[in-house]
C-alpha cells in the first residue's frame, strides 16, 4: 500500500481488486488531522469513578464515564461549543482521551465495563458524526494500547458511518461477548483483540493497530481484497460462513461499534 496512513491503506486494500489499476494507483482516503485546544471537563461523582492502579494489575488510573451522560453531553455540549473552530457537519471530530472510558450503570460493576470507544451521529440533518476514543497506557485492557481503538473506530466510521450499513447476519467467536450476532458492516468487530503487527515509528514510539476485516468478509466467498484476502493482515482467509441467528438482546440496538472489555 505504500507509505501512508492505515485507513488509507485499508480501504484500498479491501476493494484492491475491484479497483483495478487505475483504482489502485489513484484511490485515497486520506484524513487531515487538526488538533484543537484540550477540553477541561467536570464529571458528577454520579456519572463517574476512577478504578485506581491496583486493580488487575493496571499501570495507571482509568476513569470511567456514564455512556448515557457522556453521549448526551457531546452531542449537547462539547460539538457545539466546537462550531466557532470550524467543527461541523463537514469535520469528523474526534474526542481523544487518555485512559478515560465509557460504561453501563453502575459504574462500579465491572461486569459491565468498558467501552473504550465508539462512532456515532447526532439524529437531526444535517447528521454530524464523532468518535470518542480513548489512548490506552493502562495496560487493563488486552490487546488494546495506544491506537489501537483509534484504528478500530476511523475504519468503522469509514464504512459504516451511521451504525447501519446492512450485512447478512454475522458473527465472530473471537469477540466479546462470544456469540454476538450482528448485521452491519461494521469491520473492527469482527476481529476485535486481533492486532496488526505492531508499527515502530521515528518518534521512538511503538504503536499497536487493530486488524479488520474486509468487506468482503460480511458478503461474498470470492474476496476483492487484495491477495484474496478477507482481513488485512490476512487472519480471514475465508467469509464470514453461515448467517447467525440472533439471540434476544443481541443486535444493533445499542450505539454501534462498542468494544466491550472485562464483560
Amino acid at each position: 500500500m505504500g507509505y501512508t496512513s492505515y485507513i488509507d491503506a485499508f480501504q484500498r486494500g479491501e476493494f484492491w481488486a475491484a479497483l483495478g489499476t487505475d483504482g489502485q494507483e489513484n484511490y485515497y482516503v486520506t484524513l487531515s488531522p487538526t488538533l484543537l485546544s484540550p477540553l477541561r471537563i467536570n464529571i458528577p461523582a454520579d456519572k463517574g469513578v476512577v478504578v485506581g492502579t491496583n486493580i488487575f494489575g493496571a499501570c495507571d488510573p482509568v476513569g470511567d464515564i456514564s455512556l448515557a451522560y457522556f453521549d448526551n453531553l457531546i452531542r449537547t455540549s462539547i460539538l457545539p461549543s466546537l462550531a466557532s473552530q470550524s467543527v461541523d457537519p463537514s469535520t469528523f471530530p474526534i474526542p481523544l482521551m487518555k485512559n478515560v472510558v465509557t460504561a453501563d450503570t453502575p459504574l462500579t460493576d465491572l461486569n459491565l465495563c468498558c467501552f473504550l470507544g465508539y462512532h456515532s451521529s447526532t439524529s437531526t440533518v444535517p447528521f454530524q458524526t464523532y468518535s470518542p476514543l480513548e489512548f490506552d497506557t493502562s495496560g487493563l485492557f488486552f490487546n488494546a494500547s495506544d491506537t489501537t481503538v483509534m484504528s478500530h473506530e476511523i475504519a468503522e466510521w469509514a464504512n459504516d458511518p451511521f451504525g447501519d450499513n446492512p450485512t447478512p447476519a454475522w458473527t465472530e467467536q473471537g469477540r466479546v461477548p462470544p456469540g454476538f450476532c450482528q448485521n452491519n458492516l461494521e469491520v473492527g468487530d469482527p476481529l476485535s483483540g486481533t492486532n496488526f503487527p505492531p508499527v515502530f515509528m521515528p518518534n521512538g514510539f511503538t504503536y499497536h493497530l487493530q486488524e479488520l476485516a474486509f468487506f468482503s468478509w460480511f458478503f461474498t466467498s470470492k474476496s476483492v481484497g487484495i491477495n484474496g484476502w478477507f482481513s488485512d493482515d490476512g487472519t480471514f482467509l475465508y467469509d464470514a460462513g453461515p448467517v447467525c441467528v440472533p439471540a434476544p438482546g443481541d443486535g444493533t440496538t445499542v450505539p454501534p461499534s462498542l468494544i466491550p472489555h472485562l464483560d
